[in-house]
């Protein structure tokens, strides 16, 4: 029994104890364990388990482990069995529906028999649903829109979901004797936020056909079909995952690398500039002028043969980026070490789970000059906002650590709400407290567009407003985006010096990156913000910095890229006016 089979078990196993309303914590286990599967890569998990080496694997208890014995030994799960009996197929898939909870999903399966997408989408159409106790006509509307969500993302998965399972397939590749190197490509190395298909380049020492036809034949693939170019094959494991895999000799290994990263458009454009400058990109080769292939050490040596700047890849994109580099005039892309600190954090005084001090010391050990504490504000009252007296608490608390802390600031700041009429929570005199603030929506997300443009424009006129946070409101596959001129938002932000975010957490990823483009051109400034809730979610910081990357963003384009004193300053200059 493979690593990936297995866990794909316990995934079904997790996803049947949430349907059936067990404790949390059991489910959670589960998925757990099938991450801790998949990270060990085999493709037998028998040595492991019988050497103990498998019960001593973190993320490995007494019941997975029994789970994983049972599917060694026979082949599947009397578990997974057990839990599926009489439940049809189809009900797992409404776990994937944004708004239904594993106890609405029981609900609506005994009272009125939905069994999968079809028969819920019925329900939510002729009121039978809107009938349900807790339910209503919104909820099911909402839950409709949610299906289409479902149908339409399916084959989608976030950015970081699908970077991690790549990472984890790449180091099975380039454990194969005749792979002599391998990169993640496509839509992964261009960091776009949403991947379909994960794209591994492998530069083969024998043939490349044979090596992609062994990769074919892995444990845990469902099926694999080749594609038109040799070498090339489609695989789909058991699990949902696909990978389009390339197998290229060394000589064809940097084009192939460059082809299988770049946007259908970028390769069509670089394609047409060959051309016209009489060269000829045929299969994964570059074509001279004398009808020979160019040898080519990598990828570098692709774009100078070519008299180009080397394009990063994640501008790939086919919006412009090849005419830059013609005219070398790509930008200095910002990079994670030009950040000096973070200001969209959470701790315990909110929805954090971790204190001041702690996220502090995180970000130290970052490499951080400072970090801006962002608690919510007291409308906030589902995430734990901030009411007067425990505002007051907290501004102690940072005093009281500035004070005992050396070449490392605290930065004083709210995350406030901006109420529906577009007022920014809290008064003048309260907000004239902080050393910035962040304004977001977190409510009322169903306003029509005239009304929550206005919305957002009207705070925007607040003198205190810092910085507007998560601008669009999507959740990435869950919810979309609130119906909003974001264009009049942005020239309304340049206009009056309000940043507007780049929200980093994996979720949300918002504002979109062709929006952050279009900021960029309009003169914005951009605050990548990790919107932390605890140490670790620091980190969203380097998806904000793919995407930034992908907007053309420049470190003097990023307010958070400067010192503390200089983000004071930028929220002072707009109360001085």
């Amino acid at each position: 029994m493979d690593s990936r089979s297995a866990a794909h078990v316990l995934s079904q196993i997790g996803a049947l104890l949430q349907v059936k309303g067990e404790q949390r914590f059991k489910a959670r286990a589960y998925a757990g364990a099938a991450r801790a599967l998949i990270a060990l890569d085999t493709d037998d998990l028998g040595p492991l388990l019988r050497s103990g080496e498998l019960a001593d694997t973190p993320g490995i208890g007494p019941a997975t482990l029994s789970v994983v014995k049972d599917l060694v030994e026979t082949g599947e799960s009397r578990y997974l069995n057990q839990l599926s009996e009489g439940l049809p197929e189809g009900l797992l898939d409404l776990m994937e529906v944004p708004g239904l909870t594993a106890a609405r999903i029981q609900l609506i399966y005994e009272r009125l028999g939905v069994q999968n997408l079809e028969d819920l989408e019925r329900v939510a159409k002729n009121g039978e649903l809107a009938d349900l106790p807790k339910f209503g006509r919104k909820t099911a509307e909402k839950i409709l829109r949610g299906i289409e969500i479902v149908r339409r993302d399916a084959h989608l998965q976030r950015f970081p979901a699908a970077a991690i399972e790549a990472h984890m397939l790449l180091a099975n590749v380039v454990k194969h004797p005749e792979v002599a190197h391998a990169e993640v490509a496509g839509s992964i190395r261009r960091h776009n936020e949403l991947v379909a298909d994960i794209d591994i380049v492998a530069e083969c020492s024998k043939d490349p056909v044979k090596v992609a036809a062994s990769f074919a034949r892995s444990p845990g693939v469902r099926e694999a079909k080749t594609r038109a170019d040799p070498g090339s094959v489609h695989i789909r494991f058991v699990d949902g995952t696909h990978l389009d895999m390339h197998c290229v000799s060394k000589a064809d290994y940097p084009v192939a690398l460059w082809c299988a990263t770049g946007s259908a458009a970028h390769v069509e454009e670089m394609n047409v500039l060959a051309r016209t400058r009489g060269f000829e990109i045929s299969g994964n080769s570059l074509i001279g002028k004398d009808g020979k292939q160019i040898k080519l050490t990598d990828e570098q040596s692709f774009f100078k043969a070519l008299d180009l700047q080397v394009i990063p890849p994640e501008l790939r994109e086919g919006m412009g980026e090849i005419e830059a580099a013609a005219r070398r005039e790509l930008p200095n892309l910002v990079v994670y070490d030009d950040l000096r600190g973070v200001l969209h954090c959470h701790t315990q005084y909110s929805d954090g789970i971790a204190s001041i001090e702690e996220m502090a010391k995180a970000a130290q050990q970052r490499g951080w000059d400072y970090i801006g504490i962002s608690d919510h504000s007291e409308s906030a009252f589902y995430a734990g906002g901030l009411k007067r007296d425990k505002l007051q608490r907290q501004l102690d608390e940072i005093d009281g650590l500035n004070e005992d802390t050396s070449g490392f600031h605290i930065l004083k700041g709210i995350e406030a709400d901006i109420l529906a009429d577009g007022r920014v929570d809290y008064d003048a005199e309260t907000l004239e407290r902080f050393d910035y603030v962040i304004g977001s929506i977190h409510s009322r997300f169903s306003m029509d567009g005239d009304a929550m443009t206005k919305r957002v424009l009207t705070a925007l006129d607040d003198p205190h407003l810092t910085i507007l946070a998560h601008p669009t409101g999507r959740l990435l596959l869950s919810r979309e985006p609130y119906a909003i001129d974001i264009e009049a938002v942005l020239e309304k932000a340049v206009a009056v010096g309000v940043a507007v975010e780049l929200n980093c957490d994996p979720h949300r990823l918002d504002l979109d990156w062709r929006y952050c483009r279009q900021a960029k051109e309009l003169g914005v400034t951009i605050e990548i913000g990790p919107d932390a809730h605890s140490t670790p979610a620091l980190d969203n910081v380097h998806f904000g910095i793919g995407l930034a990357r992908k907007a053309w963003l420049e470190a003097g384009e990023i307010l958070n890229t400067r010192s503390a004193d200089d983000v004071i300053a930028f929220a002072r200059k707009r109360r001085a006016k």
